[in-house]
């Protein structure tokens, strides 16, 4: 609904000869005012408020960023801490050696001729017992040897030697005792060296 409102004047006109009045009515329509905000206040408004949510949520982030900053100078300012890590002693192994066993196998025949007898070999050198037994004595009657604490074990000629000692000079000492001995095909060396 609109407002009318009639607006009513009275104009005198004079001119050389005459004098005459004149009343003039106007109506005039007013649109109605509705109670609330236009439309441009509501975006100022709108505007405003996405305005101040940035900025609230700006120095919260610059408040979190200060405080982790506050924390690395913290860590920063305090002396490095030197962690030494020395190796564990390392154990020599043990060594378990079973007997062979009590009872031999029956002998088999193969094109008509019989098995060796129980006492001989087939192989052309002594058994890993033999080997083991030499070795062990090598290392007993040797002072130097005796005091490094290297064991052996052998397994079908090959000996594998493990332990540690203080030079190359050593291990290599140790290698060429046990080439030595009777029956020995190959070697394992995995003596460390932990002098060096």
């Amino acid at each position: 609904m609109t407002n009318q409102e009639s607006e009513h004047r009275r104009i005198v006109v004079e001119t050389p000869t005459a004098r005459r009045e004149e009343i003039h009515s106007e109506a005039v329509q007013y649109p109605e005012r509705r109670g609330g905000v236009s439309s441009a206040a509501l975006a100022a408004i709108v505007i405003g408020v996405v305005a101040l949510a940035a900025i609230i949520v700006l120095f919260v982030l610059n408040q979190q960023q200060t405080a982790v900053n506050d924390n690395m100078t913290a860590q920063q300012q305090q002396p490095p801490q030197t962690i030494v890590q020395q190796p564990a002693p390392q154990q020599p192994p043990i060594i378990v050696q079973q007997p062979a066993p009590a009872t031999q196998p029956a002998p088999v025949i193969i094109n008509g001729q019989p098995a060796p007898p129980a006492g001989s070999t087939t192989s052309s050198g002594p058994d890993d017992s033999t080997i083991q037994a030499a070795v062990d004595k090598k290392f007993s009657d040797d002072p130097k040897l005796s005091a490094l604490g290297v064991t052996a074990t052998v397994m079908n000629g090959k000996v594998t030697l493990m332990g540690s000692v203080q030079n190359a000079a050593d291990k290599s000492l140790i290698e060429r005792v046990v080439r030595n001995v009777k029956g020995v095909k190959s070697i394992d060396n995995q003596i460390t060296v932990s002098g060096e």
